[in-house]
């Protein structure tokens, strides 16, 4: 995916699950297309900031716990409200499992992305990014989320657009993946990261370090990140990516 360094998104988080919206807010964090301006766990609070000016820019996409609200009916009411107040808002709805009643309410209410958080999970930014490139009428949806997609009768999900699949990296085994992962997505230390492997540090040092070359050398994108990234920073980028078509 190009234009890595130009996209510049302002985020709000709204998700009742504590542990959730600071794993999401970590996710995005570390992500330098995203930028959370705005965290809480109940929309309202979201209002009533806004309605402070406690919020000093302006939201370019919200992501909506779509369970939070209590159905359907006040889950529309919500992305039609935010639509109303930011024309060109993504909504993104992040829901555990899928709602037919959920969905449909979200689709017809002009919520850019109906996802399963287990779909999501370290790919959140880039699941953010793939609904921004998307044309305005697209809504795009998870895996877990087709299926259930194909029992409603709506214009905007018989032409949904499927979330893009983890980039694949054939070379990156199991245990380098679970190294990677903790020293650069979690950002825990290799002394650490060896404690919750029960391995030697040494031996952690060693899977980070082939998996750093592993990331770079199955994906020319070298040029799609800014120069002053530091190489964590582009190993998270790399193993948190999506397959997505350039913008």
């Amino acid at each position: 995916m190009s234009g890595i360094g130009s996209i510049n998104l302002n985020i709000v988080v709204v998700d009742s699950d504590f542990y959730a919206r600071n794993a999401i807010n970590a996710y995005l964090a570390w992500d330098r297309r995203t930028r959370v301006i705005c965290k809480t766990a109940r929309l309202a609070d979201f209002w009533q900031a806004l309605d402070e000016r406690r919020l000093k820019d302006r939201p370019d996409a919200v992501i909506l716990d779509a369970k939070q609200l209590g159905g359907a009916v006040p889950l529309a009411a919500a992305i039609e409200r935010l639509r109303e107040r930011f024309n060109d808002i993504r909504v993104v709805c992040l829901a555990p499992f899928p709602d037919l009643d959920d969905l449909y309410a979200a689709t017809e209410a002009g919520a850019k992305a109906y996802l399963l958080k287990p779909d999501t999970r370290i790919h959140i930014a880039w699941a953010i990014c793939h609904a921004y490139c998307l044309a305005d009428a697209d809504i795009l949806i998870s895996a877990g989320v087709v299926g259930e997609a194909r029992k409603l009768s709506h214009r905007r999900l018989n032409r949904a657009k499927q979330l893009a699949l983890p980039r694949e990296y054939a070379g990156l085994t199991r245990r380098m993946r679970q190294a990677i992962e903790l020293v650069a997505i979690e950002g825990i230390s290799h002394k650490l990261a060896a404690h919750e492997m029960d391995i030697e540090v040494n031996t952690v040092r060693d899977y980070v370090k082939t998996a750093y070359s592993v990331l770079e050398s199955y994906h020319d994108d070298a040029g799609d990140y800014p120069d002053d990234m530091s190489a964590q920073e582009v190993a998270f980028m790399r193993i948190t990516a999506l397959d997505i078509p350039d913008c």
